[in-house]
């Protein structure tokens, strides 16, 4: 079964074309800002982009027409539990509209869908950042008016944690395991009963700050902050999401760079490593008491995996609850083509978006 995988970022749009688990080819299309800036809307970009994506296809010599499926990264939709879904009008409808906000990634589904009409295939997204599947108690924060909501690397944590299961033979929906996701933004997850019943906002406001993004923060300083009048609401935000964490401290997003600074002497860049290390065990732990102290296992991903020494010092503070697995990186494409594969053998049903 060959698949048709688009990854539409910002300012470029990866594709990838598979055979069943095998990648044949993949490339990341770029698009200048002023090519961007040329539409007023993410929606208005559709065309653009999809005459690149066909463009290179056919300077691959790849004929469309032997696609079995055509799979777009999922948007901003409405809070939706995780698994492959059929893109309908629906779902177009959402995602047109971007009823979470407005993002590349909403291009998605709309691309897919377009190609795949084109040649009698199916078009499916799976697992967008917006797969909620908390339970209750889970959504409280303390104020009513500002519920925790689910907002994480979904795609990536449920591919590894699917990933895991299949390893050892064992049905996804059979195993307790706490999942952490480590890039731009963290995300630790508590997986039962093949649903992550709650997990910390990658986003804005939970959690271990990560290179770009603040994690939790105290609340009453925030809101004098943002009464003292020195900063619009834009740049308050931009504190949280985009300039915080390790940008905030020490001027970088790069943990590589963390890493040499703190090899050759930094002091700072050594304390805020660790304190990235001392937070994200400290989220390890309460999804411990999420899933009650029974985890089968702990599964470590993203970018910042592949820094074994930040590994091995969560081992060290957190390992006493239950052995690690570790799968550096994300490998999205993939993610994405395995979603529809397992719909496509039967693994999976596909789920309908309403």
């Amino acid at each position: 079964m060959k698949s048709l995988i688009i990854n539409p970022g910002s300012t470029s749009t990866k594709i990838g074309v598979f055979e069943e688990e095998t990648l044949l080819f993949d490339e990341t299309l770029r698009h200048s800002t002023e090519e961007i800036n040329r539409f007023d809307s993410i929606v208005a970009q559709k065309d653009f982009r999809k005459k690149i994506i066909t463009d290179f296809l056919e300077s691959k010599n790849f004929d469309i027409k032997t696609l079995d499926v055509v799979v777009g990264r999922g948007g901003m939709l409405k809070p939706i539990p995780g698994g492959t879904y059929a893109v309908t009008k629906e779902l177009i409808a959402d995602l047109e509209k971007g009823v979470q906000g407005q993002h590349a990634s909403n291009l998605g589904g709309i691309l897919a869908k377009e190609i795949a009409d084109s040649i009698g295939v199916p078009s499916y997204i799976v697992d967008p950042t917006v797969v909620d599947e908390l339970i209750p108690v889970a959504r409280y924060s303390g104020v009513p008016e500002l519920p925790r909501v689910s907002i994480f690397h979904a795609l990536n944590q449920k591919a590894v944690a699917k990933r895991y299961a299949k390893e050892i033979g064992k049905p996804y929906e059979s195993l307790r395991l706490i999942v952490v996701h480590m890039g731009g933004g963290v995300s630790v997850g508590a997986h039962e009963n093949g649903k992550v019943i709650d997990v910390f906002n990658a986003l804005d406001g939970d959690g271990a700050f990560s290179p770009e993004r603040a994690g939790a923060v105290p609340s009453g300083a925030l809101v004098k902050m943002c009464f003292s009048g020195k900063y619009t609401e834009k740049e308050v935000y931009g504190k949280i999401v985009g300039n915080g964490g390790f940008n905030a401290y020490l001027g970088t997003n790069d943990m590589r760079e963390v890493t040499k600074r703190a090899n050759e002497g930094d002091e700072k860049a050594a304390e805020a490593k660790q304190a990235f290390i001392f937070q994200v065990a400290k989220d390890i732990g309460s999804m411990a008491c999420v899933l009650s102290g029974r985890v089968d296992r702990i599964i470590v991903t993203g970018g910042i995996a592949y820094g074994e020494d930040i590994v091995a010092a969560l081992k060290e503070r957190a390992e006493w609850i239950a052995p690690f697995t570790v799968y550096p990186g994300e490998d999205e494409l993939l993610a994405l083509a395995q979603g529809a594969l397992r719909v496509l053998k039967g693994e999976e049903e596909v789920k309908s978006y309403s």
